[in-house]
């Protein structure tokens, strides 16, 4: 069930204010008896809570039998405080946040609302990921375990452009009105999604999946699903340009290595190489200075692998035991 926590003004790193916060949350399974069962896991970029249940439960990735999972609305994913749902501060007036503010506003949940003093584990994919990295170098005592899959703790000049390119297509939209939209947005929404439909898997996958004759079809199809409001721009914009600010090392004035010195958790890091949207070499780095285990990825599928390849058991065990589980490369059985 959708639940909400409730901060008033919520103060960002930047020293700006979001009026009126509210952090959309759901819970499953229950604490045990010393309180040392809970499993964090945010969400990703433009997605919900909801979005995670079906990774949740008994005999899922993380089994609601053992664990009490806390799934987080990321700020400004619609549900939680977002530019499109804001009264006080709708669109761009909505201020810029960053990922560090997604885990202040995450930490406050577990401290005043779910009186958590311990996580088990922060886990997290993609944006998730991310977060994931910033709540083990901002509170490196406040949870045992932590699990990135195609995540990162600094977006590269490649990732950078990425985003920045989605953002400019979005904001080229004539119906965007520099950021007063006159209407539904959708050739601005289009060229977006084909940037990040080029990104999300790979050259091989596309063109295994979409034949010549039929890239047409495969277009005007993407094409007709392409559209919003303005709301839905904002939020897309400001969720993207947290992911562009992302650099933990800079944030914390020290360099990739010396913030993975700082990290207590047990770290298991999954990547995928052959990932266009999330440049897997910080993650990596990251790794090598932890000595974490790296679970890497063999598939097309590129930066949406873990749909393509199951990862439910090695997670599962390393939740359950993180010696358990070492570095190894897992293949696609679909050759996607």
């Amino acid at each position: 069930m959708q639940q909400f926590a409730d901060f008033g003004d919520f103060k960002l790193q930047s020293g700006g204010v979001i009026h009126d916060f509210r952090l959309g949350y759901r819970t499953l399974g229950r604490l045990n008896a010393d309180r040392s069962n809970a499993v964090l896991w945010p969400t990703w970029l433009g997605g919900k809570s909801k979005d995670l249940l079906q990774f949740i439960g008994p005999g899922k990735v993380v089994d609601t039998n053992n664990y009490y999972v806390v799934l987080v609305d990321a700020i400004g994913d619609g549900v939680s405080a977002s530019p499109s749902n804001s009264k006080r501060q709708p669109l761009l007036k909505f201020p810029r946040f960053t990922i560090r503010d997604m885990v202040e506003s995450e930490h406050r949940l577990a401290i005043e609302v779910l009186h958590l003093s311990h996580l088990h584990a922060v886990m997290g994919i993609s944006m998730g990921g991310m977060q994931t990295f910033e709540w083990a170098a901002a509170y490196p005592d406040f949870m045992d375990i932590a699990i990135t899959m195609a995540g990162s703790p600094q977006s590269t000049s490649f990732d950078k452009l990425l985003w920045t390119a989605q953002i400019d297509a979005i904001e080229l939209d004539p119906a965007w009105n520099h950021g007063n939209p006159a209407g539904q947005l959708s050739r601005g929404f289009a060229v977006s999604e084909e940037i990040g439909s080029m990104n999300a898997t790979s050259p091989a996958y596309r063109v295994a999946h979409t034949s010549p004759k039929d890239f047409d079809v495969f277009l005007a199809e993407m094409r007709k699903n392409a559209k919003g409001d303005g709301g839905t721009a904002s939020d897309q914009i400001r969720q993207r340009q947290a992911i562009i600010a992302l650099d933990i090392p800079d944030e914390l004035g020290m360099t990739l290595g010396q913030v993975a010195k700082r990290v207590h958790a047990r770290f298991l890091i999954i990547v995928s190489l052959q990932d266009h949207m999330v440049t897997s070499s910080p993650a990596l780095e990251f790794a090598a200075a932890t000595g974490a285990p790296v679970v890497i990825l063999d598939s097309a599928c590129g930066h949406l692998s873990f749909t393509c390849i199951s990862l439910g058991p090695t997670v599962a065990r390393f939740l359950a035991d993180p010696t358990s589980v070492h570095s190894e490369t897992l293949r696609d059985p679909g050759n996607h």
